[in-house]
């Protein structure tokens, strides 16, 4: 679930018979946010869930922080060393895309499917495009925003 960039924000709670300490650090270390051991009450559980969702919107509400880049998602807002940047709307939903992936590598595929939709027939080149866009915009920061040869691309903070 983690490596898939479509669930990877996902809340995992690992319910288990298993109750030692090494399987709940196996666990959590594997990507879990919270481990339960069976038998556990009802109560317990739904608690547990109700935390982890409410970290989770807490996050959300928070934003995104690459280095000194900041995206607010509710005011589709975005910040470079506290000066906003204008950004069109797929602009934005392409930023917004890769900073809930940062690190990972994303396919161009991946990138028109959930931006552009998966009814979208253009060519992959639209995405390097727009690519090239948010890079000028981010001026000095440009490369944050790497590109994985054959692949497609993925956002870092820059060394």
């Amino acid at each position: 679930l983690r490596s898939d960039p479509n669930s990877s924000t996902i809340p995992i709670l690992i319910a288990s018979a298993k109750g030692s300490e090494f399987d709940k650090v196996i666990g959590l270390d594997e990507g879990a946010d919270d481990y339960i051991v069976k038998p556990f009450g009802m109560m317990e559980l739904v608690s547990r869930i109700k935390a982890l969702l409410r970290r989770s919107i807490k996050s959300k509400e928070e934003g995104l922080k690459c280095g000194s880049l900041k995206l607010e998602e509710k005011s589709r807002t975005v910040f470079i060393e506290g000066k906003k940047l204008e950004l069109s709307k797929k602009e934005f939903d392409l930023l917004y895309f890769l900073m809930r992936h940062v690190n990972q590598v994303i396919t161009r595929e991946q990138i028109l499917e959930k931006i552009w939709g998966y009814s979208y027939e253009g060519e992959t080149r639209t995405v390097d495009v727009h690519i090239g866009m948010l890079r000028n915009k981010l001026e000095n920061h440009k490369n944050y925003i790497k590109t994985v040869r054959g692949i497609g691309y993925k956002l870092e903070k820059a060394e």
